[in-house]
């Protein structure tokens, strides 16, 4: 039996569908807004971390918003950290004082976000963290804030270890994925984070009890997706390549397709950071998502609001971008992966397909002038227009014949589109190409080297 027998799987047929969703990173590390890891990277004790606690205050926080946003971007699904490693929770957990309802905001935030996306028609994801460098049992590793501080021999880091309890924490995470599972509905995703056992005295499945985490979630809720971040082979659902995008599709060790989703950020950082200055341009991020579902992946796009609770106008514009493109162009995303293997993409442009209405898209990124050549495709193509307004796109199929001054000597079975001199105006150009089906006729023509 294969580690993948071993364990059930939750329901990621809506997931292969939908192909695009909104990671929300959001907790204390909004009001220092120098990346969600600022108490590991700059060694802050609990004790000055303190402030930020006694005084998260997100006024301008309306849910409402945020899912109005996701959803005019084109997202289909979200999910939010409610807890990150800093171990702050956004609910009204019983198992800690260290949560949202103890602070100003007096209020069941997470609650809030789920009912607000939930409305909009968003399937509910929950980040959970694995790491807590709050929690009293949480043993001291090499990622620990107390270790980046400094001046801690390793006499001193066993003696603190030797009064933590791992169990204990163990079950405050049992307690509390629990409470997750059954005081807020479906839940659709829960996306833990992380595992580091390839580090000297990291962390790993046996610290987090993976085996009974699994336990835990089929019991409760079957269809969840889980994500591969738990350290047990066989147990996920999905793959999660993180801040870059894989080459081609994914695969398990013995070459098989595998669910995959990467999860991207509009800039360097997860959480809110004020003075970052490299972020992705709006054009970028929309080939990113063409690129994951070019290659048969979801993405996952991240927004980190800020600590009053808005997303800045950075997060604002490309989320913008992404919905005027997605207008148009959103039936070359939804429902769609790689394109079979006989076509190949041009230079510059990828390939979309939907494998229930037989139709390819081909995403020009950079735009070619007059005309683009499809490889190979020969007699398969009934029809192309632009996505974007419908029109018609006049195609001819090379038969090998001597080029001309105007046209180039094809290969038997290349089709040659001719395209406006202008580029139509949208971020990423789509041509939709419908495809023949048995005994239709092309509407290109072989003759003479002229489009019709």
């Amino acid at each position: 039996m294969s580690d993948y027998q071993k364990y059930p799987h939750g329901d990621t047929s809506w997931f292969q569908r939908d192909r695009f969703g909104m990671f929300i990173h959001w907790g204390l590390y909004s009001m220092p807004a120098r990346h969600e890891w600022i108490r590991n990277r700059e060694g802050i004790l609990d004790e000055d971390y303190q402030v930020y606690f006694d005084l998260f205050d997100p006024d301008m926080f309306d849910p409402k918003e945020w899912a109005a946003s996701a959803k005019k971007a084109g997202m289909k699904y979200f999910v939010i950290t409610a807890i990150h490693h800093e171990g702050f929770c956004l609910w009204d957990s019983k198992y800690t004082d260290y949560k949202a309802t103890n602070t100003p905001a007096g209020r069941d935030l997470l609650r809030e976000v789920i009912d607000a996306f939930r409305a909009e028609g968003l399937k509910v994801g929950i980040y959970y963290s694995l790491i807590d460098w709050h929690h009293e049992d949480f043993t001291l590793d090499p990622l620990h804030p107390m270790v980046k501080h400094g001046g801690l021999s390793e006499d001193d880091i066993c003696e603190i270890n030797s009064k933590r309890d791992m169990a204990k924490y163990r079950q405050y995470m049992y307690d509390q994925i629990t409470e997750l599972l059954t005081g807020y509905g479906k839940i659709d995703i829960l996306w833990f984070d992380f595992s580091y056992p390839q580090i000297e005295n990291g962390k790993g499945r046996e610290d987090w009890g993976s085996e009974k985490i699994i336990e835990i979630i089929r019991k409760l809720q079957p269809w969840v997706i889980i994500d591969n971040r738990l350290d047990l082979p066989g147990a996920s659902d999905i793959v999660t390549p993180e801040q870059y995008t894989p080459r081609r599709g994914m695969t398990d060790d013995e070459g098989n397709p595998v669910v995959w989703e990467g999860c991207q950020t509009f800039s360097g950082s997860w959480g809110y950071y004020r003075d970052e200055m490299s972020w992705k341009t709006p054009e970028l991020c929309i080939q990113m998502l063409i690129n994951h579902v070019s290659r048969g992946g979801n993405m996952l796009m991240n927004v980190g609001p800020t600590s009053r609770g808005y997303f800045d106008a950075r997060a604002e514009l490309r989320l913008e971008e992404f919905g005027r493109w997605m207008k148009y162009h959103s039936r070359s995303i939804y429902n769609c992966t790689c394109a079979p293997e006989e076509f190949e993409a041009p230079q510059d442009c990828r390939y979309t397909y939907n494998p229930e209405t037989g139709r390819l898209y081909l995403h020009i990124f950079t735009w070619q002038h007059k005309k683009v050549v499809l490889p190979g495709v020969g007699d398969k193509v009934r029809y192309i227009q632009l996505l974007n307004d419908g029109s018609e796109c006049t195609f001819m199929l090379k038969d090998g014949s001597a080029g001309t001054h105007m046209f180039e000597k094809g290969n038997p079975g290349d089709i040659e589109v001719l395209l406006p001199d202008l580029k139509p105006d949208v971020a990423v150009p789509v041509l939709e190409i419908i495809l023949r089906k048995e005994g239709e006729k092309s509407s290109g023509k072989k003759e003479n080297n002229q489009f019709v």
